[in-house]
């Protein structure tokens, strides 16, 4: 592995990490602070938005604060990076997911990992998860390729926090998410016999998302390396310098 993605592997990791974090955390924070679930709700989803567009900004000039398996692969669809690249981005983005969700139970004393029991298994979750993740990778790649990719931040965070309320399932929309959520008995938990499902909604909602922006934006390879936000794939390489004027 190169310095160079090396450094992004670790942007990645710890990205995700915080992600989950602000997940877990803020749902376990939310369960006891009120006993209503409506509330619950908002709370998670305004800490998980917010977090996210502050984690983008802090992480995306390094890796380009991908946090997503299906956004790295669609990337790799569009050639925004090899195939090599998006198989460390996915480890990383697990590994970190793990580790944060651990770092959030041990914030509020509890078991570091504690299986979840929450089922989450019905077609309707299921269908909410193919919207979910659909509509996130529509706005990623929408964003960039209209070429406003300083607001990518903000139009992913704002997309995540209604989609917590617009869709069934409270918008997973992340396979290395769904994963890591499994090690937490809390609010945000979702218990391991659910998550095949859920992972193969999302990657079918990033197949049809991947397909429509093939339609709108035929020339999306252009910006791909842009995605999420841009960054230097080789911040190590020797640049050329501007010719000095002869004195």
């Amino acid at each position: 592995m190169t310095v160079s993605l090396a450094r992004r592997a670790v942007a990645e990791l710890v990205g995700t990490a915080l992600l989950l974090v602000a997940v877990v955390g803020s749902g376990i924070a939310a369960a006891r602070l009120s006993p209503d679930v409506g509330l619950q709700l908002l709370e998670n989803a305004a800490a998980t938005a917010a977090a996210l567009v502050a984690i983008i900004l802090a992480v995306g000039p390094v890796s380009g604060a991908h946090l997503n398996p299906v956004v790295t692969l669609a990337d790799r669809f569009f050639g925004g990076v090899s195939t090599r690249e998006a198989g460390v981005y996915v480890v990383a983005q697990v590994v970190g997911g793990a580790l944060g969700v651990v770092v959030a139970n041990l914030m509020f004393s509890l078991p570091a990992v504690e299986l979840s029991t929450t089922g989450r298994s019905t077609g309707g979750l299921w269908l909410g998860e193919v919207v979910a993740t659909f509509g996130l990778l529509l706005v990623v790649f929408g964003v960039v390729r209209s070429g406003r990719t300083g607001i990518a931040p903000f139009a992913v965070g704002a997309y995540i926090g209604g989609a917590y309320f617009a869709t069934s399932s409270t918008s997973f929309a992340n396979p290395a998410v769904t994963l890591a959520r499994t090690l937490s008995d809390t609010f945000a938990g979702i218990e391991p016999a659910s998550v095949p499902a859920f992972v193969l909604a999302q990657l079918a909602g990033a197949a049809l998302a991947v397909a429509v922006v093939r339609v709108l934006y035929p020339d999306m390879s252009g910006a791909a390396g842009d995605v999420l936000v841009p960054h230097d794939n080789d911040p190590d390489a020797i640049r050329p310098q501007p010719d000095k004027e002869l004195s």
